[in-house]
């Protein structure tokens, strides 16, 4: 195994990365990019059990935080879905130049799951398969109505700044570029194998977000976790199962 931690330029923001290689005579492996959620980073349990179970396939896995999130650069207040794919893109860029790096493969949690689901309409050529996680689809549509969690404000006039909690604070930008993400057009464009992983009692984002997209994705399968939460703390052996899996048919052709 070969293990490294390092930084990804994007526009001078730096982006923190660890890139897990298995031990293979393979000379090229193909390379899952993990992308963790809102509030999340790369060494959350279901972010780290995904990685591993990637290495144990023979996968690479390169792990990413984006703009606000771990130790990469930006804050928390100016982040926005918006900029995590605009960021996206250039690590899928980066990876897609590693010499040994072969098929690509993009995994998303949560609002990382809606930001993997529009960088992979963006990069529908490079990347070979999709795994979005209780993606949160309803971002968009809450910013539209003028609300996120707990906090209400009017969509129309939205403030420049909402206190999320008492540790946290978004810029308004965060809620006016989500009202306009492109999320049925990204789902449209995608036609490469879809996994999607919801559990049914996720208390974050509804499962029937999942659903519906799974349903209008071209080629995409729905597996729902029965009795979990939004980071699969009680079932991720399950999830990784299913998605390994579903990897590793779709890599055999």
């Amino acid at each position: 195994m070969q293990n490294s931690e390092f930084y990804i330029d994007h526009d001078g923001i730096a982006l923190h990365a660890k890139l897990d290689v298995p031990a293979t005579e393979s000379k090229i492996v193909p390379l899952v990019i993990i992308q963790h959620g809102y509030t999340g980073h790369m060494e959350e349990p279901h972010i780290t059990a995904i990685a591993k179970a990637m290495n144990d396939i023979g996968f690479a896995a390169l792990r990413i935080e984006l703009y606000g999130h771990g130790k990469s650069g930006g804050t928390f207040r100016e982040h926005t879905v918006a900029k995590w794919v605009s960021e996206l893109l250039t690590v899928i860029d980066y990876a897609a130049g590693l010499d040994f790096a072969g098929d690509l493969y993009l995994i998303g949690h949560s609002q990382g799951g809606l930001a993997v689901m529009l960088a992979a309409a963006m990069k529908r050529d490079v990347i070979k398969a999709l795994i979005p996680l209780a993606p949160a689809i309803m971002i968009r549509d809450d910013a539209r109505k003028g609300c996120s969690f707990d906090v209400h404000f009017d969509p129309e006039h939205i403030p420049q700044e909402l206190v999320m909690n008492e540790e946290r604070t978004l810029s308004g930008n965060y809620f006016r570029t989500a009202q306009f993400l492109p999320v049925e057009e990204a789902i449209q464009a995608y036609t490469g194998p879809v996994l999607i992983v919801h559990a049914d009692t996720d208390e974050t984002v509804p499962v029937h977000y999942a659903e519906s997209a799974a349903h209008s994705y071209a080629n995409a399968k729905l597996h729902i976790v029965a009795g979990d939460d939004h980071c699969f703390d009680r079932k991720i052996g399950e999830v990784t199962e299913v998605m390994t899996r579903f990897l590793l048919e779709v890599q055999a052709g």
